[in-house]
């Protein structure tokens, strides 16, 4: 019997901040995800180029790194001691917003490319400029699920977590997080986020979505 063929119980599932010594499985859980999606395949992905493998684990790691010095949130979802899923959020009007550092820029243009760095800032400009009406918010730039362990409703965990996080801190108006593969997005309006524009950036559309704190999205009820 494998372990996803075994019965977990909920008092081996546990949601807490990733542990440092698990910030490479974390790395490798987002590449797994995020290595079929369409926009970042069509930013990083120039024509008769094969780096696109190593420019996605250079986004991946330096975008790990930056939540990491600023101090913003990296969830993770253990069965048992190992990580399962992992999903990365920040406060808007944190130092790791849309303008990015400078050396997040440096070292990512080495690797990715500046076009490649220019379009990605721009992609996090527009985004942020559509959300403008909320003072400040969590955005969920990354979400993953181990392979092994999709469909057996780790992601509703984690988004549950989310939600309790968000709703324990009273500065924040709620969460927003961009779509590019739509069989996704069923899932997040299951737990009641709303869409707010469908976005479109080079041949790659998503769909900018946004959940109220509850105490929030019960006072428009």
């Amino acid at each position: 019997m494998t372990t996803t063929e075994e019965q977990v119980s909920d008092t081996e599932i546990s949601v807490k901040y990733l542990a440092p010594e698990d910030i490479h499985v974390a790395g490798s859980l987002l590449y797994q995800a995020y290595h079929e999606d369409p926009l970042l395949i069509d930013i990083l992905n120039e024509p008769n180029d094969s780096k696109f493998e190593s420019k996605l684990r250079a986004l991946i790691r330096e975008d790990l790194s930056s939540f990491s010095k600023a101090g913003q949130p990296i969830i993770g979802l253990y069965i048992r001691d190992n990580l399962v899923a992992v999903a990365c959020v920040f406060v808007s009007q944190s130092e790791i917003d849309a303008t990015r550092g400078w050396n997040w820029r440096l070292r990512l243009m080495m690797v990715a490319g500046r076009l490649q760095t220019r379009q990605l800032l721009e992609k996090e400009r527009t985004i942020k400029s559509k959300l403008r009406v909320h003072e400040s918010y969590y955005f969920l730039s990354f979400i993953a699920v181990d392979p092994h362990y999709q469909g057996l409703g780790y992601g509703h965990y984690l988004l549950n977590a989310l939600d309790t996080l968000v709703n324990e801190n009273l500065e924040v108006s709620g969460l927003a997080v961009f779509i590019t593969k739509g069989n996704q997005v069923n899932f997040f309006e299951a737990h009641g986020y709303q869409l707010i524009e469908q976005l479109t950036f080079k041949s790659a559309s998503g769909e900018l979505l946004f959940k109220p704190r509850t105490d929030k999205l019960e006072k428009t009820l």
